[in-house]
C-alpha cells in the first residue's frame, strides 16, 4: 500500500485533499445542513468496497471502536455544519485557519479527560494562537471580506471546538486497526445527524440541482474520501510532531485556493493573524519523538 512506502507524501496529499473541501463547498452555494449530508452520505457509498475489502482481511471492528467513531461522527456533523455557516461569512481560506484553532484545544481536552500534562511551550504559546485568531476574524480591520467576519469567527470557533473532540475520539478509538470500517461509522453518523440539524437550521434541500450535486461529489471525493482517509491511515505511520506539521497544508492550501478560484484577498492584518496561528500550531504541537512514543505506549 503506498501508505505504507510513503506515509509522509500521504499525510500532504490528504491535508491538501482536506483542504479542497472549503473552496468547493463555497462555489456550491449549498447550505450547511445540505453540504454536510451529501458529502458526508456520498463518502459513505465511495467508502464502501474499501469497506468490504477491510472486513473480509481483518474482520469487522470492535464495540468499543463503533461507539468512538458514531460519537466521532456526531461532533464531525457539528464541526461540518459551523463550519461551512463561517464560509460565506468570513472566507473559505480563513473559516479553515480559524477551525485549526483546534490544535489549541485538544490539549487542553486531553490534560482534563485523561490528564495528559501540558507543556510550557503550549502555555507560552497559548497567547500567540488565540491573538493569531482575533486577527485572522478580522475584529481589529475596517474592510474584510465576507458577509459577517465577527459571527463566522464565532461559528468557526465553535467548529473548532468540535472538531477537537472529533479529533481526539478518532486518536482513542483508532489504535486498534480496521480504519476504513471505523471512518465508514463516522461519515454515517455524520450524514444522520446533519440530516436533522439541516432542517432546523439554514433549510436542507434533500434535491439538490445538478450543477451543485456535482460540485459537492467532488468535496465528498477530494475532502471527506481521499483526503480523511490517507491522513487517517498515515497519521499512526509518523511521528506527531511530523504529521502536525503536515496538516498544516490543510489552512495554508485552503487560504491559497480561496484566493485563486473565489478571488477572496484577506487583510495584511488577516494574513498576519493566520501566519500566527500556524506558527503557533506547528511549534506548540511538536513533541519529542521518545517522549510521543511513551504517550502511545501508555495508551
Amino acid at each position: 500500500m503506498p501508505v505504507n512506502a510513503h506515509p509522509t507524501w500521504a499525510m500532504a496529499a490528504g491535508a491538501l485533499g482536506v483542504s479542497t473541501s472549503a473552496v468547493l463547498i463555497g462555489v456550491s452555494g449549498a447550505s450547511p445542513g445540505t453540504a454536510t449530508f451529501y458529502r458526508c452520505a456520498l463518502a459513505a457509498a465511495m467508502l464502501l468496497p474499501l469497506v468490504i475489502f477491510e472486513w473480509r482481511r481483518e474482520g469487522p471492528p470492535s464495540n468499543r471502536q463503533r461507539l468512538y467513531a458514531l460519537a466521532a461522527g456526531t461532533l464531525f456533523a457539528g464541526d461540518a455544519l459551523w463550519w461551512t455557516q463561517a464560509i460565506g461569512e468570513v472566507g473559505a481560506g480563513l473559516s479553515t485557519v480559524l477551525v485549526n484553532a483546534q490544535v489549541a484545544l485538544v490539549p487542553l481536552l486531553a490534560l482534563a479527560v485523561d490528564r495528559e500534562p501540558v507543556s510550557r511551550r503550549f502555555l507560552l504559546l497559548l497567547p500567540v494562537m488565540l491573538a493569531g485568531i482575533v486577527l485572522t476574524g478580522g475584529v481589529l480591520d475596517q474592510d474584510v471580506g465576507g458577509t459577517d467576519p465577527l459571527a463566522g469567527t464565532i461559528h468557526a470557533l465553535l467548529a473548532a471546538a468540535c472538531y477537537s473532540g472529533f479529533l481526539f475520539l478518532l486518536r482513542r478509538g483508532g489504535s486498534a486497526g480496521r480504519t476504513v470500517q471505523t471512518y465508514q461509522y463516522v461519515v454515517v453518523s455524520a450524514a444522520l445527524v446533519s440530516l436533522g440539524a439541516g432542517f432546523l437550521w439554514h433549510g436542507m434541500t434533500l434535491a439538490p440541482g445538478w450543477a451543485q450535486f456535482g460540485w459537492l461529489v467532488l468535496v465528498a471525493f477530494g475532502g471527506q474520501v481521499a483526503g480523511w482517509l490517507l491522513v487517517a491511515l498515515a497519521t499512526p505511520r509518523l511521528p506527531s510532531e511530523v504529521g502536525a506539521a503536515l496538516l498544516m497544508l490543510t489552512p495554508i492550501g485552503a487560504l491559497a485556493l480561496g484566493a485563486i478560484v473565489l478571488g477572496e484577498r484577506p487583510t495584511p492584518l488577516q494574513l498576519t493573524g493566520s501566519a500566527l496561528i500556524l506558527a503557533g500550531a506547528y511549534f506548540a504541537s511538536r513533541r519529542a519523538p521518545r517522549r510521543s512514543q511513551e504517550l502511545d505506549t501508555a495508551r
